[in-house]
């Protein structure tokens, strides 16, 4: 016996189809032929092919239950009057076959991809794949010629030769097309991948323009890089070469995207490639990129980047009618824009009503070892299919160059098979591709737009390439690569390799040259490469931000809201419909709630911020809420979400008060994340990015947690605005406070936001009260100023009702950046200013009633940046005998605001005044674990706030 007849034999033996599972089988298929929809889709799947098997003597009888036939006979040999037949031989080697043949099948469309012509390089062998050979099931070559049932492929016969069928297999799963999907669920999908690609054998058949239109592109991809390398020796561009094909697919996902009906693409991408997909597929002008090169192109911002981060946006001609292009602005770090991006279309959606994402396409280009490697990715995937972050489905495109950086050894690249693996968490479908057949990209482009634009799901292209030069222009990869970096310089390119296909075939001898020659002459010219670049369009869904530009974060904003208004709102938030049974404890809030509507009772944090949220949509300004656990709120005061404790079904029974205060009012959206928040941030970053007109909020669970998205918030929420030109409006709200809650539990790091704080980038806020997070949410949208808000919110204070404010503050008065001292002092003889932030003044405001003092006075600072010097001024006024100033404050005197507001308090001091400090000690940690150091660390800052000055002291 061969050794593939024996492979087979264990297989036969071992396998989930034999051996001890044989019982557990025969009685699923007994289900499935009762029922088929009783058992699981694979099982569905395998059992249907068996279907097609024709019956033993030739027929194609179905096949119908086995238990009623045995029992049938079992009855009739206790009668005696059965004789058993052993079917001849023959005949069961015949059904061996045809189920042999099925399992082939199965093979090449499970595991074919494994055995395609995938590296241009070739760098190693066609890894040896058993299954995919017909010796495997014991085929020989006497059975090259037998005819089978093919009926469940779609190659266009109901039978085929073994042959015959191989060869197809082989043409259709092993060419330069590897295709991964059988891990689907859906049958359906699963369905249509097979019969696109069984019914023209993963072969595209372009027609001479076509495939001239591919070469060009080709030409305009390496052209650009070509001109680059000379004009601009030594200069980082992040070379494209040896990846071309990639403009190729850019080129046909728009147009056949714009003849679906989409209308507006938005990409993320990192360097690889940049520069080249902005002049040759944005249309980006070169000479505006030569410019940047030259170091004479316009800068008009306080920082800038770098040209291969730069984002831009065009409008083009497509054969459905133009579309708006859009390449988001990213930083060094690869594949942090995917969020970005998707929140970006997200919003443009929204703006459409467009729920499919029939008419914005999401298109993020990844590199094979950031897809592999950055958690962001996943992050980012997980968000996929859920209701708040859902964008239509998402092409994705890997430049898969085999390399990262300097890293290439699979042993140390990545511990998957594919660097697209990830993808499979979501069942998106992975199209491999040969980069060296520009075809076979285009075709793969268009059967990943089409499966994108009919089930809108994610899908992927992975163009399998090389790097032609090194990481950077500056770099010798050979250092590191050196048998890789032989064979590409032996490579004569792909723009080459197809112009010789085509002069091959008939096209001509100096096609090829002829549109190289022509590439170089617009380069010397600086002309556009994209036509037709539509010049004079604008889209009736394109955003003016013209009104948010230039402004000053002093603009007044009048937030207060008429006291017929505010109570007919109030009644709104907390009716609920007739039907609808609420939980006791969220009864008790509602009532309490509508008593502080009427003016009974003072307002909490959870109303004021509520009656916020009402007041803007019934205004017309939309409302965007997201984090994890944001409809209850991680402490319990927020009950946005509301739920029928009678619910009968898991997904009925909710009920949004917000969504009804007013007709024709605008959306309040409201969403419970997924446990992500780097991918969360980006998206709701991205969003605001696209939408001056919503209040779009991220809360964290825990203040710390925004640790988990600090790439998000160093690299696009402080700096995009003086880096690229972006205004956004994102608010962040961090619970943080020091109430015995131990280290991760504590602080939301505000330390680090002041870090970031400069060039009047955001702002750093931290109220007290309701009605101060009532009137700061107000005019962060009716301001027409947008910059980042950030918002150190409450814990204990949510439940304080030293917090709560009477009605008359929400209905006159604004946000106030400074809160005077609510004591009656006289001004005269007071020695001593503490000057504090957040839930701190609770503790200083009760020590000093104990005290009795009534020369000390208490300044709450509630925007910490950009510093209200002005009225913290006017507050210093008050007390012209003042000889100290304490800053005081919660956090370890090396975390929290100390460092970065010691300079704006000095700066207001009168000469021969000191500035000392009470807190924490510096740590390590940003609060301690144990409860009664804690109280005892609280307790001495406290006191110390009204002691003498120690330490540290600065004077004037």
């Amino acid at each position: 016996m061969s050794d593939q007849s024996s492979v087979y034999t264990a297989y036969n033996g071992n396998s989930y189809l034999f051996g001890g599972n044989a019982p557990y089988v025969e009685e699923m298929y007994e289900n499935y032929l009762a029922n088929p929809g009783s058992v699981p889709d694979n099982w569905r799947d395998y059992f249907d092919a068996l279907q097609h098997v024709a019956a033993v003597d030739g027929s194609n009888a179905k096949d119908v239950p086995h238990l009623p036939v045995i029992n049938a006979f079992a009855q009739r040999a206790k009668e005696g009057g059965t004789r058993v037949v052993v079917a001849a031989g023959a005949d069961l080697e015949l059904a061996r076959k045809r189920t042999a043949v099925q399992q082939l099948i199965a093979a090449y469309r499970n595991v074919g991809c494994r055995w395609a012509d995938l590296d241009p390089l070739k760098r190693t062998e066609r890894e040896n794949i058993p299954e995919l050979d017909p010796a495997f099931y014991g085929f020989s070559a006497a059975d090259q010629e037998a005819v089978f049932n093919t009926s469940n492929t779609f190659f266009g016969k109901d039978s085929m030769s073994l042959r015959e069928l191989l060869n197809a297999l082989r043409e259709t799963y092993c060419g330069t097309i590897g295709a991964e999907y059988m891990y689907i669920s859906d049958q359906g999908h699963k369905r249509w991948w097979q019969q696109k690609l069984e019914s023209i054998r993963s072969k595209p058949q372009f027609n001479t323009e076509k495939k001239r239109h591919i070469l060009d592109r080709l030409t305009a991809s390496e052209g650009l890089e070509r001109f680059l390398h000379t004009k601009y020796v030594g200069q980082k561009r992040f070379s494209l070469e040896g990846g071309e094909s990639f403009i190729a697919s850019m080129d046909e996902l728009i147009q056949q995207a714009g003849a679906k009906g989409v209308q507006e693409i938005v990409i993320g991408m990192a360097h690889r490639g940049r520069l080249n997909v902005l002049v040759n597929t944005l249309g980006k002008m070169p000479k505006d990129l030569f410019a940047e090169f030259d170091h004479t192109a316009q800068e008009d911002l306080p920082a800038g980047d770098v040209k291969y981060h730069q984002g831009f946006s065009s409008d083009v001609s497509t054969p459905g009618g133009p579309v708006h292009l859009s390449l988001a602005f990213n930083p060094s770090h690869l594949e942090i824009v995917n969020p970005v991006v998707e929140g970006s279309v997200r919003a443009r959606m929204d703006r459409r009503a467009d729920a499919r994402g029939s008419q914005v396409l999401p298109v993020l280009v990844h590199g094979d070892a950031a897809i592999a490697g950055q958690g962001v990715v996943q992050e980012t995937l997980a968000l996929a299919e859920t209701r708040g972050y859902y964008t239509g489905g998402t092409v994705h495109i890997v430049i898969n160059n085999q390399i990262g950086f300097t890293t290439s050894d699979p042993r140390d690249a990545r511990s998957t098979l594919y660097c697209t693996d990830i993808v499979k968490m979501i069942e998106a479908p992975v199209l491999h591709v040969n980069g060296d057949d520009p075809e076979a990209v285009v075709l793969a482009t268009q059967l990943a737009l089409e499966y994108r634009m009919e089930f809108n799901k994610d899908v992927v292209i992975d163009i399998v390439c090389f790097r032609k030069l090194g990481h950077n222009e500056q770099d010798t990869p050979s250092l590191t690569q050196p048998l890789m970096y032989k064979k590409i310089a032996a490579h004569p390119g792909t723009r080459r390799l197809y112009a010789d296909k085509l002069s091959a075939q008939g096209m001509g001898d100096t096609l090829g040259d002829d549109m190289a020659k022509a590439y170089r002459a617009a380069m010397d010219q600086g002309k556009h490469t994209v036509d037709p670049v539509l010049s004079n369009f604008k889209s009736k869904y394109a955003v003016d931000w013209a009104p948010f530009l230039g402004r000053k974060w002093t603009d007044a904003a009048d937030t207060a809201i008429p006291l017929a208004e505010w109570k007919r709102l109030a009644e709104r938030i907390t009716t609920v419909p007739e039907n609808f049974t609420v939980h006791p404890l969220v009864k008790k809030v509602l009532e309490d709630r509508a008593a502080m509507g009427r003016g009974d009772v003072n307002v909490d944090w959870g109303m004021g911020e509520h009656m916020a949220y009402a007041s803007l949509v019934a205004s017309g300004y939309p409302v965007r809420l997201s984090g994890e656990d944001v409809g209850r709120g991680t402490f319990v005061h927020r009950h946005a979400v509301l739920h029928d404790q009678n619910r009968e079904k898991w997904d009925v029974g909710t009920y949004i008060p917000l969504e009804h205060v007013a007709e024709n009012q605008a959306p309040f959206v409201c969403i419970d994340s997924i446990l992500s928040e780097e991918a969360v941030l980006g998206f709701e970053y991205g969003y605001a990015s696209n939408d001056p007109h919503t209040l779009v909020i991220w809360e964290a669970q825990f203040g710390d947690f925004a640790n988990g998205a600090q790439v998000v918030i160093d690299q696009f929420i402080a700096s995009g605005e003086v880096k690229w030109g972006r205004v956004n409006g994102i608010t962040l709200m961090l619970p943080h406070g020091y109430e015995g809650q131990g280290p991760e539990h504590s602080s939301a790091r505000l330390e680090r936001f002041m870090q970031l704080s400069a060039d009047t980038n955001m702002q750093v806020c931290q109220p007290t009260t309701a009605s101060q997070i009532f009137h700061l949410l107000r005019r962060q949208m009716i301001r027409s100023l947008r910059k980042p808000l950030i918002i150190m919110t409450p814990k204990s204070l949510l439940r304080n009702k030293d917090a709560t404010s009477p009605l008359s503050e929400f209905t006159k008065g604004a946000f106030q950046t400074v809160i005077p001292d609510q004591k009656e002092l006289k001004g005269d003889k007071v020695r001593r200013v503490v000057v504090c932030s957040g839930k701190v003044y609770y503790d200083l405001a009760k020590k000093r009633e104990e005290k009795d003092s009534d020369d000390v006075a208490i300044i709450r600072v509630e925007q910490l940046y950009p510093f209200p010097h002005k009225a913290f001024a006017a507050e210093l006024k008050k007390y012209p005998n003042a000889t100290d100033l304490v800053w005081c404050q919660d956090e370890p005197q090396n975390q929290g605001a100390w460092f970065f507001i010691q300079h704006n308090i000095h700066e207001n001091m009168n000469e021969g005044q000191k500035l000392g400090y009470a807190g924490r000690a510096a740590s390590a940690s940003p609060a301690v674990g144990y409860s009664h150091l804690h109280a005892e660390q609280q307790k001495a800052l406290v006191d110390a706030a009204f002691a003498k000055l120690k330490g540290f002291i600065l004077s004037k």
